[in-house]
């Protein structure tokens, strides 16, 4: 099997699988208000910060003003708590009426005048987490013609209140009901995260079907932990995972807090980067009306947002991690993933255009450590290559593959390239008679899982 042909099979299965909307080719980007905002209705005594249509609004007017929409930060997402206690008459979801006076029609209007678009939050359930009115099986259709009729873009549908077998049940019954309305609403299920996030609780082809995007894990918290633990849990069920993700049907490890209380500067940089290598979702969750300007520098990172999006949808890899506690590994493949006892990771992302991305990942907390390696120790094809540092434009030029090369990464930071081919060291007869091509990507020849194995 050539380049092509398995570049073909890690790209368009994802395509065919995927729910048959035509949405979210690339992973969504936008502002959720759940991690930053919570259910904080209290417009009494803190209107700037309740949930209310003022606080979304005013996120939309950011997105608008501050660059973020032309980045591709686009969606302007409710979460829990936006609802009044009680359906209406014709038992319809309403609004709080105190809080949302203009109804949420008026907000999707507010929204697409700014060339947004305008997520809402419910649940399978009979109450929402928050204590709202749930979405039971008998109200799906409702309430999915009542989301189009608002001019909603995208649906959240939580889990709380709901058992396994009504949600084995009503996850696809929505997602069919979404797509009958005829108005094109993008599908966040949080299926998976309710049912332990693998299988065989969760069969990943059936729910490429049914969603766009879905919670495997954990709600996300405003501290450094709650991101480990993220980074932890995915990267280490990476076999199960990866090849679940791809154009229109992405794994979403949460909300990004950047630019909140609880994470350094470092550790922002690091969440970010590895999102991006996660091809993951980009919400973020923060205020910003006062966001600064460091934490603006990182979430509008140009490089690092278009490998993120990167159009093959390829979700990226750990091939190094640090040992596991207490067993003294040498650095040697196993499992498919070295081990490496000097507190650094590295996680692979195969990118269109022949291109990849690189990140080193310090788990140390003492001190910057000096890490050497050479892209020939990553299994990437001999040949020469450019790379450049995504947080500080340096670039290494005319990089072999052979070459060893130095990064210092602070503690709970990362080093993140974005690695190019200059020559690689293959003749065009032997590529044309594998049936590949020159611009394709670096094959990352152990640590990209595939449907085949390579045949190189």
């Amino acid at each position: 099997m050539g380049i092509l042909s398995v570049t073909l099979l890690l790209t368009f299965p994802a395509m065919i699988l995927a729910l048959d909307n035509g949405l979210m080719l690339t992973p969504p980007m936008g502002w959720l208000a759940w991690e930053r905002y919570r259910c904080n209705i209290d417009c009494r005594t803190d209107p700037k910060n309740c949930i209310s249509e003022r606080l979304f609004r005013d996120m939309a007017d950011r997105l608008l003003e501050d660059g973020w929409r032309e980045l591709g930060y686009e969606y302007v997402n409710i979460d829990d708590c936006w609802a009044a206690k009680q359906r209406d008459g014709q038992g319809r979801l309403v609004a709080d009426p105190e809080r949302f006076p203009s109804g949420i029609p008026a907000l999707a209007d507010y929204v697409h005048a700014r060339g947004l678009k305008l997520g809402i939050y419910g649940d399978l359930g009979t109450y929402t987490c928050g204590g709202y009115p749930g979405t039971t099986l008998d109200y799906i259709e409702t309430d999915a013609l009542t989301f189009a009729s608002w001019g909603v873009d995208m649906l959240k549908l939580d889990g709380c209140y709901s058992n396994a077998t009504e949600q084995a049940e009503g996850y696809p019954l929505m997602s069919k009901a979404l797509n009958a309305t005829g108005h094109p609403i993008a599908f966040s299920c949080s299926w998976p995260a309710y049912q332990g996030g693998l299988p065989p609780q969760i069969n990943y082809t059936v729910l490429g079907d049914v969603c766009n995007l879905w919670r495997n894990y954990d709600d996300i918290e405003d501290s450094w932990g709650s991101v480990l633990s993220i980074v932890d849990w995915f990267f280490n069920n990476q076999d199960v995972l990866q090849p679940a993700a791809g154009p229109g049907k992405w794994n979403d490890p949460d909300m990004l807090i950047i630019g909140n209380f609880g994470l350094s500067l470092e550790e922002s940089k690091s969440q970010m980067a590895l999102w991006a290598i996660l091809a993951a979702p980009l919400f973020m969750s923060n205020d910003l009306r006062t966001l600064s300007d460091e934490a603006r520098a990182i979430l509008q990172n140009k490089m690092l947002i278009s490998i993120d999006q990167d159009p093959l949808g390829i979700q990226g890899r750990r091939v190094i991690k640090v040992p596991i506690p207490n067993i003294n590994i040498h650095l040697g493949l196993t499992s498919g993933v070295a081990r490496e006892k000097s507190n650094i990771e590295v996680y692979l992302r195969p990118l269109a255009k022949s291109a990849s991305a690189v990140v080193f990942f310090s788990r140390r907390t003492d001190m910057p450590y000096r890490y050497q390696t050479s892209l020939k120790n990553l299994n990437y094809t001999s040949g020469v290559y450019m790379a450049h540092d995504v947080f500080t434009g340096e670039m290494v030029q005319n990089l072999s593959d052979a070459t060893n090369f130095t990064v210092t990464i602070n503690p709970s930071g990362v080093v993140m390239w974005y690695v190019y081919p200059v020559k690689l060291r293959t003749s065009v007869q032997d590529v044309g008679r594998r049936g590949g091509d020159l611009n394709i990507w670096p094959v990352l020849k152990k640590h990209v899982k595939s449907p085949q194995p390579f045949e190189l």
